[in-house]
């Protein structure tokens, strides 16, 4: 008679168990094995060194020095933005990891809103931050977004997103980063609401509300509308940090408007001396985002307003060699693989990046040019010995020209 198989951490048999799990020597039951998960997971968690915060899970949260120098090996310049993000970071984070205590400050979370043009690295900013501090992070377009009942998407569906990213756990969601790009998309249409049905717009931002402020909300698993016979996940949003991100297209002449309107007489030759026209963007205020068309409520909610720089000749450059993955960089690996020593001949890079002002598309137009240039070479050194190559500026603009991409410059 077979010996009967019986959990070597409980003794229960198997027909006593949902599941028992067959090892080298002996068994263990389901419960056993969630029991030894949690235990194992409670006597891992890092130690606390003197003066080192640490978040509720155990792990140590990086001051906003060690961000910043995060950020700086994948992001090019934009100081401002990176202090901005790095310190509402750590304060988010830290505000995640105080005891509770009825008695204590009751710290509120910062959400963040960037503004800046195509381009200009927000969206690289949040994903950089979500990748140092190992966290669930999701990335969601603000324009699918319609009120409820219309075609489109449910706000609901951002979280979704967000428990995809951590594999529907719950507990992780909830400390996890948001990122909702082109926010500006949903501003308000007209200051009159009565001409026609704004239905992407501020009906959207006040859907918004209560996932910004915090507060418990009813998820579909799978995204898409809401049904009746559809279960739901509860996430609480209280310790989701919101990072919104737009370009805010035109928003320079409401920030012009605003700054005359505080110049008056002989003090407005001054005044406009001190004004850089270049880079109005630095000016901004949350007066502007009014204006432009985010409602008030909105913007209360999201307290930390930073912008990131238009990106120069000397900045596109930086970005094109200098960052840990940088398109040169990726360049010379993918050929690297193949075998071959990809090396590049002085001035191609002025050119690449001359041309990627023309197309005002930011660092994104790096990539598109660096393509059209490399493609035909690409094609045929596979299938050759070569064993290192030089790519010259007379053979990058030839290139660039077969690519027609010239005709996309503004």
């Amino acid at each position: 008679m077979a010996k009967e198989r019986k959990c070597s951490f409980c003794g229960r048999t198997e027909n006593e168990v949902p599941l028992l799990i067959t090892g080298m020597s002996g068994f263990i039951c389901n419960d056993c094995a969630e029991q030894a998960y949690e235990i194992t997971k409670e006597a891992l968690k890092v130690p606390k060194t003197k003066g080192q915060k640490d978040d509720s899970q155990g792990r140590k949260i990086p001051k906003p020095k060690e961000i910043k120098e995060f950020l700086d090996q994948y992001v090019i310049g934009q100081d401002d933005a990176k202090r901005f993000l790095s310190v509402s970071v750590y304060n988010h984070y830290k505000r995640i990891a105080q005891a509770k205590d009825d008695n204590e400050v009751e710290i509120e979370k910062s959400n963040i809103i960037m503004v800046g043009s195509t381009g200009t690295g927000k969206t690289l900013l949040a994903r950089s931050i979500a990748r140092l501090l190992n966290v669930p992070f999701a990335i969601v377009d603000a324009t699918v977004f319609t009120e409820a009942g219309y075609v489109g998407e449910d706000i609901e569906s951002i979280l979704t997103r967000l428990l995809q990213a951590c594999d529907y756990d719950v507990e992780q969601a909830e400390r996890g980063i948001v990122f909702i790009d082109e926010i500006d998309k949903i501003a308000r249409k007209s200051d009159n609401p009565s001409i026609t049905r704004d239905v992407s717009g501020e009906g959207v931002q006040q859907g918004l509300l209560k996932l910004l402020e915090g507060s418990e909300v009813l998820v579909p698993p799978n995204g898409g509308r809401k049904h009746p016979d559809q279960k739901m996940i509860k996430v609480d949003t209280k310790n989701i940090l919101f990072i919104c991100g737009g370009a805010f297209d035109g928003i320079e002449k409401k920030i012009a408007q605003r700054m005359n309107t505080h110049v008056v007489g002989f003090g407005a030759v001054e005044n406009a001396a001190r004004i850089n026209k270049g880079d109005m963007m630095q000016y901004i205020v949350p007066q502007d985002l009014k204006s432009f068309g985010l409602i008030p409520e909105i913007i209360g909610r999201l307290p930390v307003l930073t912008y990131l720089k238009p990106l120069d000749k000397e900045a596109l450059l930086r970005i094109l060699t200098e960052p840990k993955n940088s398109i040169i960089k990726q360049y010379i690996k993918l050929f690297e693989l193949d075998g071959v020593k990809l090396e590049f001949e002085e001035g191609v890079f002025d050119f690449i990046v001359e041309k990627a002002l023309e197309y005002k598309l930011g660092a994104r137009g790096l990539r598109s040019i660096v393509e059209s240039i490399m493609i035909d070479t690409m094609f045929e050194l596979p299938s050759t010995s070569t064993k290192n190559y030089m790519l010259t500026l007379e053979y990058a603009k030839k290139q660039f020209d077969k690519a027609n991409l010239s005709q996309m410059a503004n």
